[in-house]
This record gives structure tokens, sequence and C-alpha cells, in this order.
């Protein structure tokens, strides 16, 4: 594994990845679910499409100006198909992560405030001032049961960088986007330390064609891979230059040496599909030993990233213990 260490971590180190917190204040009673992400997520894609779109009267396929679309780009990305990276995946994934709170208050009284957070991966930084504006949009159209009105407050960078402000409401200006987060891949760990992964929110991983019950290593690898080189490819320009087959023979020999993992079921509603939709997923901690170290590179941006079905509204949500 060691000759694929390099690699790893080149390709993780090109996927440039911001965070976003956003603080919003409600200007009249906000109904939300006890999960709020799906909620945010959904209100959200029809306000960027409302602040992007110029044609809103045409489907997306049907506009001259699909190729230049910020929109278009964010929600309905379709490169060739006959890219080699299209033959291994069912579809490109969203260039953005909306983490909700993780309390469970549904109701929000006038000027009671929350906050979420947004990551914006690779090519999608550009686009920061939309994602504002969207959200912004957002609260003008309405959120959660009844369509709750809220104010979008101010909205700052979570990356450790101290004062970095991207929007205040008492302004409406606009801040630059900020370097990329580093990682931080110096502090390697000694090989004999165990790991611990936390996941905070339902983990929804598909192996041999059914949802993972448990976080067996291999599996975790399996998904991240799929995740981090379809992002690298699609949206930082990167085709990753991996032996996946290497990589997880490797990630087989770490083994769960203990775990506290809970399966939790929720439901959401598609808009899309008008219907009511199953979303479960493995919550819980996990302790793993043995050659887990050069997964390290990974390990840390699905932090960042997620990892698993439903990562854009927040599911797939780990730390590292």
């Amino acid at each position: 594994m060691s000759k694929q260490a390099t690699p790893l971590v080149a390709l993780c180190q090109r996927i440039k990845v911001n965070r976003f917190c956003f603080l919003i204040q409600a200007k009249e009673e906000l109904r939300l679910p006890s999960y709020k992400g799906s909620t945010l997520r959904g209100g959200f894609g029809k306000a960027f499409k409302k602040v992007c779109c110029s044609q809103p009267k045409l489907k997306c396929s049907e506009c001259a100006l699909s190729r230049a679309c910020v929109y278009t780009y964010v929600f309905e990305t379709s490169p060739s198909r006959q890219s080699a990276m299209m033959k291994l995946y069912q579809a490109v994934p969203h260039p953005f992560v909306i983490e909700p709170p993780l309390r469970r208050q549904g109701v929000f009284q006038r000027g009671e405030s929350l906050e979420f957070t947004l990551t914006l991966i690779g090519r999608a930084r550009d686009y920061l001032p939309y994602f504002v504006l969207a959200f912004k949009e957002l609260g003008e159209i309405g959120l959660g049961t009844g369509l709750g009105k809220y104010e979008l407050m101010a909205a700052h960078s979570d990356d450790n960088q101290e004062n970095h402000r991207i929007y205040e409401t008492l302004s409406s200006r606009f801040g630059e986007c900020p370097s990329p987060i580093d990682i931080g891949l110096g502090n390697t760990p000694n090989e004999d330390d165990q790991l611990e992964l936390k996941f905070h929110t339902p983990t929804r991983i598909i192996y041999r064609e059914q949802l993972a019950a448990h976080p067996e290593f291999h599996v975790l690898m399996r998904a991240l891979l799929r995740r981090v080189s379809a992002i690298a490819y699609f949206h930082c320009g990167t085709p990753p230059e991996l032996d996946f087959k290497s990589i997880v023979e490797q990630a087989q020999e770490v083994k769960i040496i203990g775990e506290d993992i809970g399966w939790f079921d929720w439901e959401r509603y598609s808009n899309r599909q008008k219907t009511r939709m199953k979303m479960g997923g493995f919550l819980g901690t996990a302790t793993y030993e043995g050659p887990w170290k050069n997964f390290l590179p990974l390990l840390k941006l699905g932090e960042l990233v997620h990892i698993g079905k439903g990562a854009t509204f927040g599911l797939g949500k780990y730390s590292i213990g």
C-alpha cells in the first residue's frame, strides 16, 4: 500500500473544499422536521434555480444557455457518455453538502435562530455568491410546513479562519471565497493506534446491491473511493490514477474490533418522485485496527464531503474519533 499512499494523498489534496456557516432567523413561525437536511436541500434547489435560471419556462435540456448555466452545472451535470468515468457511475455527485443542525427542535418562533453548514467542492467554490443568494431567496420563498419565512443574517467561513465573513445582512455585500481547507495530513498516527469512527447521521452505503448494516472498513473505503474519485474527475479536473484493486485489498486487512452501531429509520418526501421515501442508515461508533494509516487522506476528506447516499443533505456525516 505504501506505493499507493503518495497518489492517494496527491488526489485528496487536489480536491479543493470550503465550509461555510449560515445563520438564519425566523421572521415568522418555522415548522421543520427533526432532521432538517432534506428540507433545506429541497428548498435550496428551488431557490437556486430561481436565482440562476434566465429561461424558467424551458427544460434544462432544451435551453441554449445550459452549457454556461450555474444551475445546470450544479444540479444537472451531464458529461459525455463516452467518458471513461461514466461507465462506473450512474450519476454525477453534486459539488456541495448541506449539514443541518442536529438538534431535534421542530418549531422556531419569530426571532429564533438556527445555523447550518454548507460545503462547496471544486469548481462550485467559484459560484459561492449564487449559493448565498439562493439561501437568501429561500428565506423569502419560505421553508418547511407552511413555508415559514426567515432572514439570512450572516454567513462566514467555517475553515478555522477567524472572522472571514462572506455575507452579512446589514451590508448585503459578499466576501471572497477563502483559501481551501488544509485537510492536515502532517500528523500521521502510529500504525499501532486504533481508529475510531463516529457516524453522526444515518449512513447509507450500497454494497453488493444491498444497504450495508455495519461499517466494515473495506466497505467504507470502497464508498469513499467511488465518491472522491468522481468528485475529483467531474468537479476538480483531476482523473484519479489509483490502483483501486490494491487499495481495496489493503482495506480488507483492517478489521472492526468493537462497535456500538444501530440502525436509524426515517422518511422524507421527494418532490421529484411525489412520494415518501425510506432513508434509513447506520449510526454510532466503530473501532478498527490494522493497516489503516495510509487511508487517512480519504478518511479526512470524507469528514468534509461525507460518505454514501444522501450526502448532499447531510447523511453519511462521520468524524475520526
